[in-house]
């Protein structure tokens, strides 16, 4: 299992909690992330949008490239996925900055590839936000036009989106053949590219057996589109990691007496134009990305049993989220990952 964690860019993840201690500031930012490289973390995804969506639209929020490419020049080891999202970006410069941040990282840079959900920040940013199935449709050429600048001398496209005549770009990325394209979608249309266009599959908080459904599912799209194995499946989670199962339960009660906040601004827009799989309820929402379905809660043998019933099924990367997110993450490097790590090697003994 790899351990990932999402960039606390917007002040936290929960909307029941006003104050988190945790400011969306590049000089917490860097601590968090400079810390991690110590602890054992291998990624961090830095989310993309203009407008605060966990403490609302006017609360402080960082912008998601500048962020990681001032991070790739603090940092050494760790692989640095920023977010991009079509409908505000011209695929041809998207390639060139994505190319020299990989330049500037060596080889750390990926990106995670959202086809966006929010109407209301679209219209404040000047996005171009359409109907569902379109979306997707300005991804795949999106996708074509970056990929091509990447790998090709001289590229040319001409599509309903982009217009794109004898570019060129130099420096090419240090990775080969391009940079890792990571995606999530749960509609058939947004599977449909991910497995045509993409490298890795990254999915909401899920139940174990959730999860392995969509893996198994994957797998067999990719296989009948042609395309290699996808190389990663990732999933977002949050943890409650406490001495006694009587302590989380009390910080799961805290974090999820619902209240009406501006966090929840951007919920009926989540719900509404996204063709998700599994019904949500405001308790979900009350951290980002479905982080409590997952179940990461407890002490940390049940956490650590929960890492491994992932891993038994397919998933090799966690994406997670804290709060407080450096205290909580180093809680986690320190008793949640040495357990897992010696519960893999008594499995493995098992079956030797």
């Amino acid at each position: 299992m790899k351990y990932g964690f999402w960039l606390p860019i917007f002040g936290g993840w929960l909307r029941n909690v006003d104050e988190e201690q945790m400011p969306p500031t590049f000089e917490y930012a860097k601590k968090v992330v400079q810390s991690a490289e110590k602890w054992g973390y291998d990624t961090t995804l830095i989310a993309e949008l203009n407008l605060n969506d966990i403490k609302g639209m006017e609360a402080d929020s960082l912008e998601a490239w500048s962020t990681a490419a001032a991070l790739a020049t603090v940092t050494e080891k760790i692989e640095i996925m920023a977010a991009i999202r079509p409908a505000f970006h011209n695929p041809a410069i998207t390639a060139k900055m994505a190319a020299n941040i990989d330049q500037i990282s060596n080889g750390r840079f990926t990106l995670n590839v959202v086809s966006a959900w929010w109407a209301e920040e679209a219209r404040q940013y000047g996005g171009e936000f359409t109907e569902h199935d379109e979306r997707y449709d300005r991804t795949d050429e999106f996708l074509k036009v970056v990929k091509g600048m990447w790998t090709q001398k001289e590229f040319s496209f001409k599509g309903k989106y982009y217009d794109i005549q004898n570019a060129r770009l130099e420096p090419k990325p240090v990775q080969r053949p391009h940079p890792i394209l990571y995606a999530g979608g749960e509609s058939t249309r947004g599977k449909k590219s991910i497995v045509e266009s993409c490298d890795s599959y990254v999915m909401h908080g899920g139940t174990v057996e959730e999860i392995h459904e969509k893996i198994i599912g994957m797998k067999e799209l990719r296989q009948q589109a042609g395309g290699d194995p996808l190389q990663t499946f990732g999933m977002a989670a949050y943890v409650i990691c406490r001495d006694t199962e009587e302590q989380a339960a009390e910080e799961y009660a805290r974090i999820t007496d619902v209240k009406e906040t501006e966090g929840y601004i951007g919920y009926n827009d989540f719900v509404s134009k996204s063709q998700l799989e599994q019904q949500i309820k405001l308790e979900d929402y009350s951290v980002s990305n479905r982080g409590l379905r997952p179940n990461l809660i407890g002490t940390p043998e049940q956490i650590a049993d929960q890492i491994v019933a992932y891993e038994n099924v397919g998933l090799d990367l966690l994406l997670l989220q804290f709060s407080p997110q450096l205290e909580e993450m180093e809680r986690f490097s320190q008793q949640v990952m040495p357990l897992v790590e010696e519960k893999r090697k008594a499995n493995k003994a098992l079956t030797i």
